[in-house]
């Protein structure tokens, strides 16, 4: 089966330009169109500068990687104002490496990890000056049991004109983790960086290992990891729905949608003992065996919650109280989603076509297309759309895989050993929007680097621009319109 999601190169393949040389070519890629998926860097041995690592999505022909070094006095010149896209992994490699960013217009930590660990109480507010200006400060504790981040909110009147994200309580060390760990030890730990979405992180963590250690597998369990997706997709949103029914006192949804979320990740348990498809899969290996009992489990759930979903989905859309609180509020324009790079859901709610399952087709999408949901009114409203209309688009792709996927036994364990200098980029869209890997192995085969991304670290901007010229009191409507993992940020 095509893995056109996964990208497997040689070191010695891969080679690597000088600053310069990498610093023209992200223009000449980004210039021409193709999709910027990750810029970060890794240790280069002894050096004090890191190898920048590029990884662009072009077009029909997939993901191309290539890397960038310091070679004699050429320095790194800063790309982000001219393509504001750039700013969050600029800024992450700053502060993890100590790289100079030349002419970076915002150039503070993303989680005050490395050479700014402690550091904390020295966040760099930005400020607005005037006698009837103000400032809030929410968080980092909050009234409901959610994650913890800091929100500066720059106020006239009831006007925000300026929203400031701080995140990084959450900094676990999460790539230094997985770098150090035994192979064995690595899937539990890979799905538990984000709780919300430890399919996407399992799926692509398997397809990056199973590439580095040359193993394929049946479409068979390319099917199945596709239903454990799509029911985490569902899932999510409709978590997504309660929360912005309960933000506008939309009770019916509130009540509704968190009980049909239940059925979804009850039906997960059902099929892998796990509510959140945890150990549902492992390199090479389908854990929990697929029979025909579970196909007609699958086949009634749905179409309960399908059923039921097209009843709360219509009076969500036909209530004038949501319509009036959620359309123009937390508004993303498409040129200004282009231009911040939004990603996943948040860019398909301002016109933007980010979603791997359509622009690669990697996998059981390949054989068995999703259709791509997209809105171009980009504010709350949209990013309610999109979740309904995803789900929908789920739950009827859900059906029709029950029709070809057969029993699936369970595989045995595949304790294959990664190949020696080995680069893998693995993509995977989740719920949220596209999760990367990226593991070098050295040359006995060992993990030499381990990069992993959120969809969260390119959106938490987005949504900061979302409530500028929105009142105040629309900030929790458009926080829980994006739906953005602090963890994920944070790792």
């Amino acid at each position: 089966m095509s893995h056109r999601n996964v990208l497997l190169r040689s070191l010695t393949d891969l080679g690597t330009l000088d600053f310069p040389g990498f610093h023209e070519r992200v223009i000449s890629h980004l210039t021409q169109g193709d999709r910027l998926l990750s810029l970060f860097g890794s240790p280069d041995g002894d050096s004090a500068f890191p190898i920048l690592h590029a990884v662009f999505l072009q077009g029909n022909q997939g993901i191309e990687h290539f890397t960038g070094r310091r070679q004699g006095a050429g320095d790194y010149h800063s790309l982000t104002a001219r393509f504001p896209e750039l700013h969050c992994f600029e800024r992450e490699v700053h502060e993890q490496y100590g790289l100079a960013m030349d002419g970076h217009p915002w150039l503070k930590p993303i989680r005050f990890e490395g050479k700014n660990l402690g550091r904390m109480n020295d966040y760099p507010f930005y400020k607005l000056e005037g006698k009837e200006v103000y400032e809030v400060g929410v968080g980092p504790i909050h009234a409901g049991v959610i994650e913890p981040g800091h929100f500066r909110f720059m106020c006239y009147g009831e006007t925000v004109h300026h929203l400031e994200i701080h995140l990084g309580y959450q900094h676990r060390g999460v790539e230094a983790l997985l770098r150090k760990s035994q192979p064995r030890a690595l899937p539990p730990l890979v799905e538990s960086i984000a709780g919300d979405s430890a399919v996407a992180y399992g799926v692509g963590f398997c397809r990056a290992w199973e590439a580095l250690c040359g193993v394929d597998v049946q479409p068979e369990v390319e099917q199945v990891r596709g239903l454990a997706l799509e029911l985490e997709r569902v899932a999510m949103h409709l978590v997504g729905l309660g929360g912005l029914a309960t933000d506008v006192a939309f009770l019916p949804g509130s009540s509704t949608y968190g009980r049909l979320r239940t059925s979804v990740i009850n039906l997960s348990m059902r099929l892998c003992g796990s509510r959140f498809g945890r150990s549902w899969f492992r390199p090479g290996e389908l854990r929990f065996a697929f029979r025909d009992t579970h196909r007609e489990d699958v086949r009634k759930t749905v179409r309960l919650v399908q059923n039921d979903i097209a009843i709360i989905n219509h009076l969500f859309r036909k209530s004038r109280t949501v319509r009036h609180r959620l359309a123009t509020t937390g508004t993303v324009r498409p040129e200004l989603a282009r231009e911040i790079g939004l990603v996943g859901m948040a860019g398909r709610a301002s016109g933007l076509g980010t979603d791997l399952r359509d622009e690669l087709k990697g996998g059981i999408y390949a054989t068995h297309p999703i259709p791509l949901v997209v809105e171009k009114s980009g504010d709350c409203w949209a990013r309610g759309l999109v979740r309904i209309r995803e789900i929908d688009a789920s739950l009827d792709w859900i059906m029709r895989l029950m029709e070809t996927l057969p029993e699936v036994a369970a595989d045995p364990l595949m304790r294959q050993q990664p190949r020696p200098n080995q680069s893998v980029i693995s993509v995977e869209e989740g719920w949220r929007g596209e999760v990367l890997h990226h593991i070098e192995t050295d040359n006995v085969g060992r993990i030499a680097h381990y990069k992993v991304q959120d969809p969260s670290i390119r959106n938490w901007f987005g949504l900061a621009q979302s409530v500028r010229d929105n009142a105040i009191y629309d900030f929790p409507i458009c926080n829980k319109s994006f739906d953005l993992s602090y963890c994920g940020n944070d790792l």
